[in-house]
C-alpha cells in the first residue's frame, strides 16, 4: 500500500540525506561561510517526518499527501528547501491518483512525477539548468518513456534512481560555474541521494547508498572541494546534544595542526571548525565542557575574544520572547500596516526596530528561517497588510511561501537581498498609503541600493576576474560578485569601495561592524573611507552580523 510504503521510507530517506547533509553543504560553489544547501533540504524533510509519524496508523495516502505538503513548506528553509517541499508536494498528490493503491503501476510512477514537475516549476520564477529542477525534469521525462514499456514498477525506480545521477553528474555542463569549480549541484546531489534511500527503503534493499563522487575532474576545474563547513549562527543547534557553544580567536606558539585539533575537539562536542593559517586561527565547537576546549588549545598557543554562548538559554529566551510578543499583540490594538524582517545580529534587530519594523526574525545567511517562522512572525504582527522584508535571496521563497499560505491578514513581501536594502526600504514608507503602494514605493527604494561585504572564504575558488582564491582569504564581494580578494579585512573593504565609487559614484555609505569587528578596528576603518572618500557621507552603526565583518550600502 502507498500509504504504508511512505511512512516507512520517508524517514530512512530522510536520515540519509541528514547524514548526508554537510557533504552537500560543501559543494556550494560560493566560497563564503554559508554552504547550507544540504542542511536546509534536511530540515525541511525533518518536519515532514514528524507530521507524518503523527498520523494515525490506518491515514490514508491523501491524508499522508496533506502531512507531506504542510509540513514541507512550513518547515522549508531557503531556496533549496522550498523548492524540495514543491517537489515532494506534486509527487505526494500525483500519488493519490493511483486506481489501485496497492500496487502502483509504472503509469502511476510517470503521472506522479509529472506532477512533480508542474508544480515545482510553478513555484520558481525563473528555473536554472543545472540544478535540482534540472534532475527532477530529466528523472519525469525517463519515466514518461519507461511507462511505455513492460518494465515493473520495482525495476522502473531502480531506472529512474541512476537516471537521476546522471543527471546530477551532467550538472557541470550545464551550469559553468559548477565546472570552474570542481562540484556537481549540491541540491541536486541532495535530491539524489533522498530518492535513492527511499527507493532502496521500498524496494527492501539494504543500506548503502550508490558510491557516487560528487566532484568533477575537468580541466581547470578545483580539485579539493573538501574545505570544513561554515561557522554556524548560535541557534543553529536544534538536535544537538551539547549546551554550551564556543568560540574563539586562538594563536598558535608551537607547531599545531589543524586536523589533529578537529578531531579532539570531535572527542569534546560538535559542530567543530578551525579556519585560518598558520599561526592565526578562528576556532568554533558546541561542547558540554567549554574548559576542556580551552584548555585543549592554551597547550598551543594563546586564546583571546572568547564567546561562550548557553544555547539552552539562548532557546529559553527566544521562546519567552516569541510567547512575550504574541501576548503584547493579543493586547495591543490591530494594526492597519505592519513589516516582518529577517536580521542576523543584535544591531541589525536594533535598528529595523527603531525604523518601524514590528517583528524581527533571527536568521539569515548562515542559517534560514522556515517558512513557519516567517509565517508566525506575520500573525505576531499584529496587522491588516503585512509587508516582508527578508533581507537576502535565500529566504525569497521561504517568505513568499508563507505569504501565500496566511490566512490572517494580505502580505506583500518586497524582496530585499539585505538588511541594508530594507533600512531604505523602510525609510519611504508612508503610513497613510495602502499595501501595495508602499511595497512598490519600497521596491523602488531598494533598486539603486548597491550592496558589499567582506567576509573570509572557507574554500578555494576564483574571484570574478579568474584570480584565484584560497581558503583563508579576505573576499570583496559586491552583489554576489567576488571583485576583490586579499589578506586584510580593512583593506579590502576600502578597495571594494573604491571600485564601486570608480563604477558609479554615490553619495552615501551605510556600514555595520560585525561581531568579529571590535569597536577599535572598526573606527580605524570609517577613518579611513572618509579619509579615501571624502564626499562620500558614512553613517555607521553596529550589525553585529556573525561572519561578516563589514558589511555595507552605496546609494
Amino acid at each position: 500500500m502507498i500509504a504504508n510504503v511512505i511512512r516507512t521510507c520517508f524517514p530512512v530517506a530522510a536520515k540519509a540525506l541528514a547524514d548526508k547533509a554537510e557533504d552537500v553543504n560543501k559543494l556550494n560553489v560560493f566560497p563564503v561561510p554559508d554552504g547550507d544547501t544540504g542542511t536546509n533540504m534536511s530540515l525541511t524533510l525533518g518536519t515532514v517526518v514528524k507530521e507524518v509519524q503523527a498520523l494515525p496508523a490506518d491515514a490514508s495516502i491523501e491524508d499522508i499527501a496533506k502531512a507531506i505538503t504542510h509540513g514541507s513548506l512550513m518547515g522549508a528553509r531557503g531556496n533549496s528547501g522550498v523548492i524540495t517541499s514543491q517537489i515532494l508536494r506534486g509527487i505526494a498528490e500525483g500519488l493519490c491518483e493511483a486506481k489501485d493503491q496497492e500496487n502502483p503501476t509504472p503509469v502511476d510512477i510517470a503521472r506522479a512525477w509529472r506532477r512533480g514537475v508542474k508544480v515545482a516549476f510553478k513555484a520558481v520564477r525563473k528555473p536554472v539548468e543545472g540544478t535540482i529542477l534540472t534532475v527532477l525534469k530529466d528523472v519525469s521525462a525517463r519515466a514518461d518513456k519507461l511507462e511505455k514499456t513492460k518494465i515493473t514498477t520495482s525495476e522502473m525506480l531502480d531506472a529512474l534512481v541512476v537516471e537521476a545521477y546522471e543527471s546530477v553528474a551532467r550538472t557541470p555542463d550545464l551550469l559553468p560555474v559548477l565546472k570552474e569549480n570542481g562540484v556537481v549541484d549540491s541540491g541536486a546531489y541532495g535530491f539524489a541521494t533522498f530518492f535513492e534511500a527511499f527507493v532502496n527503503a521500498a524496494t527492501g534493499k539494504a543500506g548503502e547508498l550508490s558510491d557516487f563522487d560528487p566532484t568533477v575532474t575537468t580541466e581547470g576545474a578545483k580539485s579539493d572541494v573538501s574545505a570544513k563547513v561554515q561557522i554556524e549562527l548560535n541557534d543553529d543547534w536544534e538536535g544537538s546534544e551539547f549546551r554550551y557553544c564556543n568560540e574563539f580567536l586562538f594563536h598558535a606558539e608551537k607547531e599545531f595542526d589543524p586536523d589533529e585539533a578537529l578531531a579532539h575537539l570531535a572527542t569534546l562536542g560538535d559542530c567543530e571548525l578551525v579556519v585560518g593559517s598558520y599561526p592565526d586561527y578562528k576556532v568554533h565547537v558546541h561542547s558540554n565542557e567549554p574548559n576542556r576546549v580551552l584548555e585543549y588549545m592554551l597547550g598551543y598557543g594563546q586564546i583571546f575574544e572568547v564567546f561562550i554562548h548557553n544555547m539552552d538559554l539562548e532557546a529559553a529566551d527566544r521562546t519567552a520572547k516569541i510567547a512575550e510578543d504574541k501576548k503584547a499583540a493579543e493586547k495591543a490594538p490591530r494594526k492597519e500596516l505592519g513589516f516582518v524582517a529577517v536580521a542576523a545580529g543584535s544591531g541589525q534587530e536594533s535598528i529595523l526596530k527603531s525604523l518601524g519594523v514590528d517583528v524581527v526574525v533571527s536568521g539569515g545567511q548562515t542559517m534560514n528561517p522556515s517558512t513557519a517562522d516567517i509565517l508566525e512572525a506575520i500573525e505576531v504582527a499584529n496587522a491588516d497588510n503585512v509587508i516582508v522584508l527578508p533581507n537576502n535571496g535565500n529566504i525569497r521563497m521561504a517568505s513568499e511561501a508563507a505569504a501565500s499560505a496566511c490566512q490572517t491578514c494580505k502580505v506583500a513581501v518586497v524582496a530585499t537581498k539585505t538588511v541594508l536594502q530594507a533600512f531604505s526600504a523602510m525609510f519611504v514608507v508612508d503610513p497613510e498609503a495602502g499595501l501595495e503602494d508602499n511595497a512598490e514605493a519600497m521596491r523602488d527604494a531598494i533598486a539603486d541600493v548597491r550592496g558589499g561585504e567582506v567576509t573570509t572564504a572557507v574554500r578555494d575558488s576564483q574571484a570574478a576576474d579568474g584570480s584565484p582564491i584560497h581558503d583563508g582569504d579576505v573576499m570583496g564581494i559586491q552583489d554576489d560578485s567576488i571583485d576583490v580578494v586579499g589578506n586584510d579585512v580593512k583593506q579590502v573593504a576600502l578597495d571594494l569601495i573604491n571600485k564601486m565609487q570608480k563604477e558609479e559614484e554615490g553619495d552615501s555609505l551605510t556600514i555595520l561592524a560585525g561581531a568579529d569587528m571590535d569597536d577599535v578596528a572598526f573606527e580605524d576603518l570609517v577613518s579611513a573611507i572618509e579619509e579615501a572618500q571624502p564626499d562620500l557621507e558614512v553613517d555607521a552603526h553596529r550589525g553585529e552580523q556573525p561572519l561578516y565583518p563589514v558589511v555595507f550600502a552605496i546609494e
